[in-house]
C-alpha cells in the first residue's frame, strides 16, 4: 500500500509539473518589442510626412546619430514646425504645423491581443506628441483604402528619459485626426502599423506649443501585459 501511495504521489507531482510547464509555454512573454531604434536598419522601417506635402513649410528628419562614447544608439525624430504656407502651392490647406513618422506597413499583421499596454522609452522636449496605432480597416467603409487609426497623447518631461505607458483602451478611434464620436473598440490582433506625430497647436495642458523646433529621442516601443 505504501508503495502504491508513493507511486500515486509521484504521478500527481509529475502531472502538476507537466501542467505547469504547458501553461507557461502557452503564455506569451510579459512584453514584446515592437520597435527598437538601435540600428540604421530600424530607420528604414519608417517614413516621414509633414504639412510640406500639402503646401506647408514644416520639415522633419529621423536618424540615429553616431556616438563615440559607446552609449546605446537611439533614434532622433526632429525638425521644425511652421504655421506658414507656401504661396506657390495649389493646395488649399486649412491648417499647417505638423510632422510625423510612420512605420511602413507590416508584412501582414502584428498580433498584440495578449497585451494591454503600449510602452515607449522617450526623451522629449516639453511638447506633446501623438501615438497612433493603425489597424485593419473595419470601422471605415470597406471601399476605402485608409487603415483605421487610434490615437493617444504622449507627453514626457523635457530632457529626461522616461518610460511612458498607454493602456490600449485609452487609444481613441479617429478619422483624419478627428476623434470619432462612437463606441468602438480596437482589434489589437490586426495591427498594421504605428506612428508618432507632433502638432504646433493642441495637446495636453502645460505642454510646449507653437511653431519652432522639436526633438524626440526614441529608444524602443514595446507591448506589455499587466
Amino acid at each position: 500500500m505504501s508503495r502504491f501511495r508513493s507511486l500515486w504521489q509521484t504521478s500527481i507531482q509529475a502531472t502538476k509539473r507537466a501542467l505547469k510547464g504547458t501553461w507557461e509555454d502557452l503564455m506569451p512573454p510579459s512584453e514584446k518589442v515592437v520597435f527598437h531604434f538601435n540600428s540604421k536598419d530600424e530607420i528604414s522601417r519608417w517614413h516621414l510626412y509633414a504639412d510640406s506635402e500639402l503646401g506647408g513649410l514644416s520639415s522633419a528628419s529621423l536618424e540615429i546619430p553616431d556616438t563615440d562614447s559607446g552609449a546605446p544608439l537611439t533614434g532622433v525624430f526632429s525638425g521644425n514646425l511652421s504655421l506658414d504656407l507656401d504661396e506657390c502651392s495649389t493646395w488649399r490647406m486649412k491648417r499647417s504645423g505638423f510632422c510625423g513618422m510612420r512605420s511602413k506597413r507590416f508584412n501582414g499583421f502584428i498580433d498584440l491581443d495578449s497585451y494591454d499596454t503600449i510602452a515607449m522609452r522617450l526623451c522629449g522636449d516639453g511638447r506633446c506628441y501623438i501615438s497612433t496605432i493603425y489597424t485593419e480597416n473595419w470601422v471605415n467603409s470597406p471601399g476605402q483604402q485608409e487603415d483605421n487609426s487610434w490615437q493617444a497623447f504622449v507627453y514626457v518631461p523635457k530632457d529626461t528619459w522616461h518610460i511612458t505607458k498607454i493602456p490600449l483602451d485609452r487609444y481613441l478611434p479617429t478619422w483624419r485626426g478627428n476623434v470619432i464620436n462612437a463606441n468602438l473598440e480596437m482589434n489589437p490582433s490586426r495591427i498594421v502599423g504605428m506612428s508618432l506625430s507632433v502638432n504646433a497647436e493642441g495637446g495636453v495642458p502645460g505642454a510646449k506649443t507653437g511653431p519652432g523646433d522639436f526633438q524626440l529621442e526614441i529608444d524602443w516601443i514595446k507591448a506589455l501585459r499587466s
